[in-house]
């Protein structure tokens, strides 16, 4: 379950922009902010499958850009190539390059 969580989080930092405004609200709060479906269902005055229904449906999008784009996946193989880099370094000034690089992300 964190796992998929982690995936979720990331692919909604990616492509958040490419949502509706109520998908981003439900996304920010039950993944982000750790609100229940009844919770969000209460403040928005809709019904707990409703909720449940938009977020898997905004899920299965999140899915779908991922495919396309390949954002995430890009991210992670350079999130890893890096700390190879970073392991087999050991010249101060290119680990401090490398440290520069691992900011920016």
């Amino acid at each position: 379950m964190l796992e998929k969580t982690t995936r979720v989080n990331f692919l909604f930092d990616f492509y958040q922009a490419l949502l509706t405004p109520k998908q981003r609200n439900y996304m920010e709060m039950y993944y982000l902010e750790d609100y229940s479906l009844g919770e969000i269902s209460e403040l928005f005055h809709v019904s707990r499958q409703a909720v449940y229904d938009n977020i898997k449906r905004t899920e299965a999008m999140l899915e779908t850009y991922e495919e396309k784009l390949h954002l995430y996946s890009k991210f992670y193989q350079r999130i890893l190539l890096i700390e190879q880099l970073e392991k087999s370094i050991t010249d101060e000034s290119i680990l401090e390059m490398i440290n520069k690089l691992k900011e920016l992300d």
